[in-house]
């Protein structure tokens, strides 16, 4: 846990920019309450990242980070960050729960609106980014109480109803078990519903043992890293999951009546009926126990058609029967294409 006091002054000529960009935001119709753009005036961005901040005073996302396996790791776009602290409905002495770190950024900003009595949890999955953020934070005063855990609080059984708010900084399907536990009634979520090709973004209030969903309009928003789901291949559940992101974009180019898209359909609801508890395939599983896998028996009956379309899911899903654990002395789809090699 980090704790640090309140924000130092900001250079009068980021103070310019800020302010620009503020004018520029409200011009735009982004709501931008006082709370907000006092938050944005007392935040120097460059506090958070070594990379240029041109793009950012244009309103376009700024990478803070690119892990050691290449990912780049960004601060969303100002227009998203101001839209996200409106719907939040920020008030004094709230307590927070950041679902991914931005690099402490917003975490900073939210900490200044709910000043000295606020709380702000961060639970940033990725180690790289829990440790850059630490590391970033350490180095600035705060108005109130900022921490950054891991994934592994997830777990802790000391967590309580004592959470406001919730906000997911990447895309999640549905709303994670863990969720329940920790929201006080009358708290709510916000963030960006839906797969990995487009979401709506949704404000979900905890009422009397339910959920009430407001729908707040289409966002496009890359995963959120919470390793529940480290899901993937053989998976039959991510794969359809992937497989109906796809259906977006191919049915927008063939026709939602194409044959394609009626036979992709039909597959994942096949694939939704495998029964759970299936077999992973590791390094050691062996030819005969891949190819006789529930999930890779199913697609090996789709091959004919489905073959003509795996470079499209490659491209857009970025997952690959060509690579990773399957390596097979036959492509399991016929001829292999050049588009199959990672």
């Amino acid at each position: 846990m980090f704790k640090w006091p309140a924000a130092k002054g900001v250079p009068r000529e980021t103070v310019s920019e800020v302010a620009d960009l503020i004018e520029m935001l409200e011009k735009t119709g982004i709501p931008m309450s006082n709370g907000v753009i006092e938050a944005f005036l007392q935040t120097e961005p460059s506090d958070f990242t070594d990379f240029p901040l041109e793009n950012f005073w244009h309103d376009h996302p700024v990478p803070f980070l690119v892990t050691n396996s290449g990912v780049t790791k960004t601060i969303s776009a100002p227009h998203m960050i101001a839209t996200m602290l409106h719907h939040l409905e920020l008030d004094d002495d709230l307590h927070v729960l950041l679902m991914g770190s931005k690099g402490g950024y917003l975490a900073t900003l939210i900490d200044i609106i709910c000043g000295k009595g606020g709380r702000v949890t961060i639970i940033e999955p990725h180690d790289e980014v829990a440790e850059y953020t630490s590391s970033v934070l350490e180095r600035r005063d705060q108005c109130g109480l900022i921490r950054v855990l891991g994934k592994e609080a997830l777990e802790d059984p000391k967590w309580d109803r004592d959470v406001d708010r919730v906000l997911f900084t990447g895309s999640i399907r549905e709303i994670p078990n863990f969720i329940e536990l920790l929201i006080d009634e009358g708290g709510f979520i916000l963030g960006p519903f839906g797969g990995r090709i487009q979401q709506r973004l949704m404000k979900k209030e905890w009422q009397g043992g339910t959920w009430l969903e407001t729908d707040l309009g289409g966002v496009v928003f890359g995963p959120m890293d919470i390793r529940e789901s480290e899901r993937g291949f053989p998976d039959p559940l991510f794969i359809a999951d992937e497989f109906e992101d796809a259906l977006v974009i191919i049915s927008s180019v063939l026709g939602e009546n194409s044959e394609e898209v009626q036979r992709l359909e039909r597959l994942v609801e096949s694939l939704r009926g495998l029964p759970p508890g299936l077999p992973e395939i590791t390094e050691s599983s062996t030819e005969e126990e891949i190819i006789e896998h529930p999930v890779i028996e199913l697609l090996i009956t789709e091959a004919e058609w489905l073959n003509e379309l795996w470079p499209t899911f490659s491209n857009i899903l970025g997952f690959d029967l060509g690579g990773g654990l399957i390596n097979l002395e036959e492509p399991l789809f016929g001829k292999r294409h050049a588009d199959f090699t990672p």
